[in-house]
């Protein structure tokens, strides 16, 4: 058994809410679960108790009572959670009005604004009255092509508040990436800035929001920020709906008013990566939402009403919508917008001591990146409320799990996060009362009957297969957008194993209980016959000090498949022949002969989504000459071009 790289005491234990919850659920059911392997069993056995603990413990309240906690068909996803019940998704994220922060947005450039819950809930009501104004009601769409500040998350609650549904995407998106998105839900108001930065570069997005615009006929109002571009006006924007600038379009004042909605009323339309298509559009409920969003906030991350949540995202990625979600507990958030490297490679190390943050979110190439740069924040930054950090978007590898430990800060809870768009949550992810092992997430979430199955559909441990979670959870998506009869929902989760949801990703389960991704099931790399997962050869490579970043493919070759390993190096390197065999022998010594690559070539870049995540599908396809669909899903789409005709692929 792989040894902890870090145990929370005894005491910092007590002090947190999932023993408080566990201790909440014996005393009510008069049970004696002592530890929380054993929390988890009873969650997955007793699911419809379960969830009625999570919404008294966190106060979660319905103006109409549930008739039921869960009525279930034969198989998923025939499965209603609190039928009968209506609440409103934004009144649970307003329920403070003093005059502690509920947000701190802090651009690229310095700039710092600040809203207490006092202040956020005069915003939302005076959006809402305009909203309301503008012909928004229950079932409408308003959509957002904002930066992650202040105002985007203004227009989120007051489209919530009205029991209409909210749909963003980032300023780096493309434009066919957008109008692929917004194109299909057919939104009723946008909200658009009308610039951003990154990088240190002032960006005007006026032209590319009149492409957009054109392909918007069902737009009834158009609100401009003039976020990064003060001088934008109205008559800049070319649409026949009427167009305001944001200052204008409302007055932040009074109380807002909350619209009861049914609990699988849809909240949120998120979007699949598009990068093998046009993108799924997949819906998610508002109590469903809610109430995962609470008990992974509230229970795996700590997240008390004295803390402050932090996490690098952009609006085009679910971790914003989950970031968003910490207004439930009553904490401060920490909205960031810019490049996280500008002007240096400890732009969100200094964050975390000028706000006191203490929970640190990013994704496992941050961490990477950060190591790579040389930075030893322990030895440079106080962190002194740092108490967990999370990581998602790739699987963490060992050496950033030391890497934190060791040059970060060590004691704090280190929690790999995985799970997704398709469920804006996770399945498996951190626990305050649980070790931290290397290379692993810490397990399974409250209430997901997550296993892995072998072909056969059986469940295994120790070793890999897909993840698979064989009973219904809140979370579920209610469907995807104009999919009447399902069919395409369906497809999409339930074909590998009829009746139960396969995430796609190859995973395995450890002996302790923990998780350990090695890859999404349509990445897996397949020589001989043997299914090796890419994060298995990534987590090698990046212990090769010259190599920044990697990406692997199965290229069909001579009636098999053959390992390809692209590499980006440091500046000034050189992939000769010597560092080809160093970077072979690592990943020989570390896994098996089969995962050494055949090929390693070295590119300038490697494409990615707009999230951060790599795309070996997109890749693969290009090497073997066939189309990529829908570039527009990439953050650097001219990147694919370095892998086209290349000459190392032809012997």
């Amino acid at each position: 058994m792989t040894a902890p790289l870090w145990t929370p005491s005894a005491e910092r234990i007590a002090a947190t809410r999932m023993d408080a919850f566990r201790l909440f659920v014996n005393q009510r059911h008069g049970l004696q679960l002592a530890d929380y392997p054993a929390l988890h069993a009873w969650s997955v056995d007793e699911r419809e108790a379960f969830w009625q603990a999570i919404v008294d413990f966190f106060d979660v309240r319905f103006t109409a009572q549930p008739e039921a906690v869960l009525r279930e068909g034969a198989a998923m996803p025939s499965a209603h959670w609190f039928p009968g019940a209506t609440l409103n998704f934004a009144e649970h994220l307003l329920r403070r009005r003093d005059d502690h922060p509920a947000l701190v947005a802090i651009g690229e450039d310095g700039s710092r604004e600040q809203l207490s819950y006092a202040e956020l809930a005069a915003h939302v009501a005076g959006l809402q009255r305009s909203l309301k104004a503008a012909g928004v009601g229950i079932g409408d769409r308003v959509a957002a092509f904002m930066p992650n500040t202040w105002q985007t998350l203004v227009g989120m609650l007051a489209t919530a508040s009205l029991g209409a549904t909210w749909s963003s995407c980032s300023p780096d998106f493309g434009t066919q990436g957008v109008i692929d998105r917004f194109g299909q839900i057919e939104p009723k108001v946008l909200i658009a800035a009308a610039g951003y930065r990154y990088a240190g570069k002032n960006l005007d997005l006026t032209p590319k929001l009149n492409e957009i615009l054109e392909r918007l006929p069902s737009l009834q109002q158009l609100v401009v920020v003039p976020y990064s571009n003060p001088n934008a006006q109205p008559r800049d924007f070319k649409t026949a709906a009427p167009v305001a600038l944001w200052g204008d379009f409302y007055q932040a004042a009074g109380e807002p008013k909350f619209t009861p909605v049914p609990f699988e009323q849809p909240l949120y339309i998120l979007y699949s990566s598009g990068t093998t298509g046009v993108p799924k559009c997949i819906v998610h409920g508002v109590g469903g939402t809610l109430l995962q969003h609470v008990k992974e906030l509230g229970l795996h991350t700590d997240l008390h009403a004295d803390d402050t949540l932090f996490y690098y995202t952009t609006c085009g990625w679910m971790m914003w919508n989950w970031l968003v979600s910490g207004l439930a507990l009553g904490a401060t958030l920490v909205l960031f917008d810019g490049s996280p490297f500008h002007p240096g490679a400890e732009r969100l190390i200094d964050l975390i001591d000028a706000e006191n943050i203490s929970i640190f979110g990013t994704s496992a190439k941050f961490i990477a990146a950060l190591e790579k740069a040389g930075a030893k924040p322990r030895e440079t930054h106080k962190l002194s409320r740092l108490k967990a950090i999370l990581s998602t978007g790739s699987p963490l590898a060992h050496e950033s799990f030391e890497y934190v430990y060791r040059d970060l800060k060590s004691d704090v809870c280190l929690s790999s996060i995985s799970g997704g768009t398709d469920i804006v949550s996770c399945f498996a992810l951190g626990n305050p009362v649980l070790p931290v092992r290397r290379g692993e997430l810490q397990c399974k979430g409250l209430g997901m009957d997550v296993q892995v199955w072998d072909d056969a559909g059986k469940a295994v441990l120790g070793e890999k297969g897909e993840l698979v979670c064989a009973q219904h959870f809140t979370s579920m998506p209610v469907g995807f957008w104009n999919d009447a009869d399902g069919a395409k929902f369906r497809a999409a989760y339930f074909e590998t194993f009829p009746g139960v949801w396969a995430h796609g990703d190859y995973a395995e389960e450890t002996e302790h209980g923990g998780l350990v991704i090695h890859g999404r099931s349509d990445a897996v790399l397949n020589p001989g016959g043997v299914r090796i997962g890419t994060a298995e050869i990534y987590r090698q490579v990046e212990k090769v000090e010259e190599v920044l970043e990697s990406i692997a493919i199965g290229q069909e070759w001579q009636g098999d498949v053959r390992v390809v390993l692209f590499v980006r190096l440091r500046e000034g390197v050189v992939l000769d022949d010597k560092l080809k065999q160093r970077i072979c022998s690592v990943i020989r010594d570390n896994t098996t002969q089969r995962h050494v690559p055949a090929r390693i070539v070295a590119v300038a870049d490697i494409p990615r989504t707009i999230s951060g995540k790599i795309v070996e599908l997109a890749v693969r396809n290009v090497v073997h000459g066939k189309p990529v669909k829908n570039t527009d899903a990439l953050a650097n789409p001219q990147a694919l071009e370095l892998y086209r005709d290349l000459a190392e692929l032809q012997s």
